[in-house]
């Protein structure tokens, strides 16, 4: 939901080495996939690209409407899903106790926390839920804090500063500002930029860097949106979270950050990705909310199929699916409109029925 139209200050990091498990465009070999290829280019409008790897394996990869393997995409807000894995790096590490902790114990010097009685009682959880009680609702086209917070200098401090509307932890209000803080906390534990963090404890042993961030006048990384990175990269990520936090053997993140993270237990009100794509072909259920994470079952043709997903505007989507030991990416350019949840669509009445019944085995 990152807004394109201020100033801002990008750091490129740029890769020449070819990723061996994502790096090669296949084409579609069956008929069901051809039939894919054709619908998209026919049917379905402001498709950038669609992936799909299983156990271990590219099954498909086409780019659509100009855009290639080697083009970089922005994530929008689905990259929050990554800074869910950057925090969890860092409690893995030690470096922070747990979720629990409150978030004025990283900020001593922030004066707002001496002054609101609400404010001291946030913790990191109450940010990863969405559910931090700051004054601001991106969702439901309220109070949109994020377009003030880029206009400032200090995005992390902008954050801090928001007035309070509710207690934290009962209200889900979805703002690009809590991410904010969580990079602030990231610093402030590890001694280094967010961007550095992320490319020493995730990136990098993940061979993933070739990226873009967004950064503050302040030079912190954009933790809410605006990361542009390669859609064979978020493939990756992908198949980290189906994999419980391993890639290639090494455990990257907990398995229980991954499965405490990715477990979501808040209904969002009135939601589905299903219902909103307008699909024929499967039965909408509700979404619910995690840390950064959103889940939501495909229902089709009488089976459940439980999807991890996140989520970003325009139609950006990373969606692990575990019963099909299955990773799914798009990236798209459906920005404000229904048609970004278009791709439920497409996994329903093509890549689903493509797969078949088979599921994973463990």
């Amino acid at each position: 939901m990152f807004k394109s139209r201020f100033f801002c200050l990008l750091l490129f990091c740029f890769c020449q080495v070819a990723c061996p498990l994502y790096a090669q465009s296949v084409r579609p070999k069956s008929k069901s996939f051809a039939g894919l290829t054709s619908a998209i280019e026919q049917q379905y409008g402001g498709v950038h690209s669609i992936l799909m790897a299983k156990s271990g394996k590219m099954l498909y990869e086409h780019y659509f409407n100009g855009f290639g393997a080697d083009s970089l995409h922005d994530t929008r807000s689905s990259f929050k899903s990554i800074t869910s894995l950057l925090i969890g790096i860092a409690i893995d590490r030690g470096l922070i106790k747990n979720v629990n902790e409150k978030v004025s114990n990283f900020f001593p010097k922030e004066k707002s926390f001496a002054t609101d009685t609400l404010k001291r009682r946030l913790t990191i959880k109450d940010l990863l839920e969405m559910r931090s009680g700051f004054d601001c609702d991106e969702w439901n086209d309220g109070k949109d804090c994020e377009t003030e917070m880029t206009k400032t200098a200090d995005w992390v401090k902008f954050s801090l500063a928001l007035p309070m509307k509710n207690a934290p932890g009962k209200v889900w209000a979805y703002t690009s500002c809590d991410p904010m803080i969580i990079s602030g906390i990231i610093k402030k534990v590890s001694g280094m930029s967010i961007m550095d963090f992320a490319a020493r404890y995730l990136f990098t042993p993940m061979g993933i860097t070739n990226y873009r961030w967004t950064v503050d006048p302040e030079g912190q990384g954009m933790t809410a949106g605006s990361f542009y990175i390669l859609p064979s990269d978020m493939a990756k990520i992908g198949s980290l979270v189906l994999n419980n936090g391993r890639w290639k053997g090494k455990q990257v993140v907990s398995k229980r950050w991954i499965l405490v993270s990715t477990k979501a237990t808040i209904p969002i009100p009135d939601f589905s990705f299903v219902r909103i794509s307008r699909s024929k072909n499967a039965i909408p259920q509700p979404t619910f909310y995690g840390f950064y994470w959103y889940n939501e079952n495909l229902t089709l043709n009488g089976q459940n199929f439980p999807m991890v997903i996140a989520s970003g505007n325009g139609g950006q989507y990373i969606i692990v699916i575990k019963k099909l030991d299955m990773v799914v990416v798009f990236t798209q350019g459906n920005f404000g409109t229904w048609k970004a949840k278009q791709a439920f669509d497409i996994l329903a009445k093509f890549i689903i029925p493509s797969i078949g019944n088979g599921s994973r085995a463990n």
